[in-house]
């Protein structure tokens, strides 16, 4: 089962992943038409949050995959912005030559 807390508008997460033929059986808040057409043409499911429950009620062998990100803020959120392997957007007054520019930007 795959699972997703928000809309399903594309049938394109699974596609280019190795178990993307095991992608049968989806569960979303709510389908396009587009979206359950292609799913239904592969052999899959589109499923209730409700016959998730009632399928599996642990959740055992169950992937959550989340929707995009729907606010700016949450890209200010993680590592600090200056540390290694961080993609954290910084907050900053202004954007120009004089801002964020210290040692170790330059």
């Amino acid at each position: 089962f795959f699972f997703f807390f928000s809309s399903r508008r594309r049938h394109t997460r699974c596609s280019g992943v190795s178990w993307a033929r095991r992608c049968v059986q989806e569960t979303a808040l709510r389908f396009s038409e587009r979206a359950r057409e292609r799913i239904l043409a592969a052999g899959g499911q589109c499923l209730t949050f409700d016959q998730l429950a009632l399928r599996a009620p642990t959740g055992t062998n169950t992937f959550l995959i989340r929707g995009a990100r729907s606010r700016e803020a949450l890209k200010h959120f993680g590592k600090a912005p200056g540390a290694k392997h961080s993609h954290t957007k910084p907050y900053v007054r202004s954007v120009g030559r004089k801002f964020e520019r210290g040692r170790g930007r330059r």
